[in-house]
């Protein structure tokens, strides 16, 4: 920790069953792209950040609350000041899934729905910033039972936001450029057609921008190269198929949209950290 970044909680990580994470940074950071098997909550409590979810793009202010689904690739940036402070939330299925008793089907609409931003007003955001205090409070003593505290306080959490009526942020107050909205467009199009082949002279013409244009501007919006970022939706649904399905691996490798296996392999190991093999074999659904 230095100077610039002050923990002032720590608890837990991403990939667990709870996480949670406060922070305070005076100085540029932007966090890779990434994706995770835990729901996400991230709360702005002061500044603003750039934010890349998905296939869109958002301006994020001090009192939005942010719903990340697991899988969905995201990113933050600077936006304006690097001055800001965030809270960041992940949890399993796990620790308050579908065979918790607390588990409802509508606590978990909101990682699905779009957009992915609520904007909250001051009586929403003082409730809200009550709840994750006491959560922060929770973590940092771990006073017996205090678990159990952070399933009653999430579970709060997430039936606040399932009645909140989404709004919109002011359009007048954004400022994200129409580039954005169009990389926007074209990830959308990579995320419905990520097993065809889209040479990027094609790719270029259907969006009407340079293929140079296009390849540096996707890049300095997502964090990725436009092969990279359809090697990684090839990966996923492949990560999909190897828990659900007893498919054979080389032909999930051709149903995701690799030409080599050797390649596939290779590509798979890189984004995950295992072979197919051993993924299947740590994950595979009962």
């Amino acid at each position: 920790m230095s100077a610039r970044e002050q923990v002032i909680v720590e608890y837990g990580h991403e990939e667990g069953e709870f996480y949670l994470s406060q922070v305070q940074r005076t100085e540029p950071f932007e966090r890779n792209n990434h994706y995770h098997g835990t729901y996400e909550i991230y709360y702005l409590l002061a500044g603003r950040r750039y934010y890349f979810i998905k296939d869109a793009s958002y301006s994020v202010a001090a009192g939005d609350l942010i719903f990340i689904n697991k899988y969905d690739v995201h990113k933050t940036s600077v936006l304006g000041s690097p001055q800001h402070e965030r809270i960041v939330m992940n949890f399993s299925d796990d620790f308050l899934g579908k065979d918790h008793p607390l588990f409802r089907p509508e606590l978990l609409r909101m990682f699905v729905r779009e957009p992915h931003q609520f904007r909250l007003k001051p009586q929403e955001q003082w409730h809200v910033e009550r709840l994750l205090a006491r959560m922060a409070e929770e973590a940092r003593r771990r006073d017996e039972g205090f678990e159990l505290s952070l399933r009653l306080l999430l579970t709060e959490l997430l039936l606040f936001a399932a009645r909140l009526k989404a709004e919109p942020a002011d359009a007048a107050e954004d400022p994200l450029s129409p580039v954005h909205r169009k990389i926007g467009q074209v990830v959308k199009h990579l995320n419905a057609h990520f097993s065809q082949r889209l040479p990027l002279p094609e790719l270029s013409t259907a969006f009407g921008l340079s293929p140079a244009y296009l390849s540096r501007t996707f890049k300095k919006i997502t964090g990725f190269t436009i092969v990279g970022y359809q090697h990684l939706m090839r990966v996923r649904e492949a990560q999909s198929l190897l828990a659900a399905t007893d498919d054979k691996i080389a032909d999930i490798a051709v149903a995701v949209g690799f030409e080599q296996f050797a390649h596939f392999n290779r590509t798979f190991k890189k984004l995950t950290g295992a072979s197919p093999t051993r993924y299947r074999k740590l994950n595979r659904r009962p």
